[in-house]
């Protein structure tokens, strides 16, 4: 159990204040194993930022942090960061099945949070965790990395611009062979990036979603999967994941009616081509032989974009935030915006791919028992499960 000290009565903190703060942001990381340590090294070099404090399980691999980081702490109690009067800040990059429990006692210790995505296993515990951030007013963030991209965020103004014309659909794909996670399928590990970013192109959520997926390595988790989110004005977006590729994949095209959008997140470079192709429907014919469909071709440009670290932005914004200059723009809201379409998925894999409105969606991840690992529903208390009241590195 977390210290009694850390919440009211109400359970709630009411005597940390929610203004913001315009010194040196002192900053907690809970786990710092494939994913953390980037988020350690972008901070580290941030003027606005002051990592006091790193958490992980694994003694080995805080051996490993004081090595590079020597003047930073150290530690395997949670608690530590909980009780530290002075920090702002905790940052979790923990495994998912993590992710609730942590956030809300972080919350609740009042402190503001950066969660990796997703932001949590269910929407039950999506919107509990956006509410108490909104009602102690502080700053819950998500790692939706990709929406802070160079090429995403031109690819966003060129759609808005008009240049391609309406959107007609958008396909994904997100490949690679690995890594094996233990507590979600691939689609609740490697979609959430291309769900942020079509949510983001479109503005817009999915009237429904469905799925289909197939297990091989792991009889209980799917290791392939493709997601089907059906919009509003007959738009659509495609989703195809997979952990059994030989080749590492990154790429969206946006399909619009004059043109149309590649984009490659594996490229050094060229991340970003527009092609000047569509197909033109004659508006007016008296025979069959007038109906023909006009292909039209033309240029392919790389428009420029300048390059930075997209992890360095996002971790620069989280900061700006706590110190009151700018919103979220992956706020609590967003990552539940993202774990309702996930939740659907997994009902929709249930029902061998029966497309499922997000209002039914009433579900998370499975364990390969079958259960879900939903919310706790007790109100005001965290339990960690059994065996993890410390934290295990992501």
């Amino acid at each position: 159990m977390w210290p009694a000290n850390c919440w009211s009565e109400q359970g709630l903190l009411t005597d940390k204040s929610m203004k913001s703060i315009k010194r040196t942001i002192k900053v907690g990381v809970v786990g710092c194993g494939y994913w953390g340590p980037n988020l350690i090294r972008n901070l580290r070099q941030s003027a606005d930022c002051n990592l006091k404090i790193i958490c992980d399980a694994s003694e080995q691999r805080l051996k490993h942090m004081r090595k590079l980081h020597h003047d930073v702490a150290t530690t395997n109690q949670f608690n530590d960061l909980l009780q530290d009067a002075e920090l702002d800040a905790i940052v979790v990059a923990t495994p998912v099945r993590f992710h609730y429990e942590m956030a809300k006692a972080a919350l609740l210790a009042g402190k503001h949070v950066f969660v990796e995505k997703p932001l949590a296993r269910t929407v039950a515990e999506g919107e509990e965790l956006v509410a108490l951030a909104e009602q102690n007013g502080l700053v819950l963030m998500v790692g939706h990395t990709f929406l802070f991209s160079p090429a995403v965020r031109r690819m966003k103004e060129i759609i808005d611009s008009g240049d391609i014309g309406e959107i007609q659909y958008i396909s994904a794909r997100r490949l690679n062979l690995g890594l094996f996670q233990k507590d979600i399928n691939v689609a609740w590990d490697l979609a959430p990036h291309d769900i942020s970013i079509i949510l983001h192109l479109l503005d817009e959520q999915p009237t429904s979603v469905s799925c289909q997926g197939s297990s091989h390595v792991n009889r209980h988790i799917e290791d392939v999967t493709m997601m089907y989110l059906s919009f509003k004005k007959n738009r659509c977006a495609f989703i195809q994941n997979s952990w059994l590729d030989p080749k590492k994949v990154r790429q969206m095209t946006v399909v619009g009616s004059r043109r149309m959008i590649v984009y490659d997140d594996t490229e050094p470079l060229e991340k970003l081509k527009i092609y000047d192709a569509r197909v033109e429907v004659p508006a007016h014919y008296d025979t069959f032989a007038e109906f023909t469909y006009s292909y039209h071709y033309g240029d392919a440009y790389v428009p420029y974009i300048k390059q930075d670290e997209p992890l360095k932005l996002e971790c620069q914004h989280f900061l700006d935030c706590i110190r009151g200059d700018t919103t979220p723009i992956t706020g609590g809201q967003a990552g539940l915006d993202v774990v309702r379409i996930l939740e659907a998925s997994s009902n929709s894999l249930k029902l061998q791919g029966q497309a499922v409105g997000l209002g039914q969606a009433n579900g998370g991840p499975k364990h390969s028992n079958g259960k879900s690992n939903g919310h706790n529903g007790n109100g005001h208390g965290v339990v960690l499960p059994a065996g993890a009241r410390n934290v295990l590195a992501a």
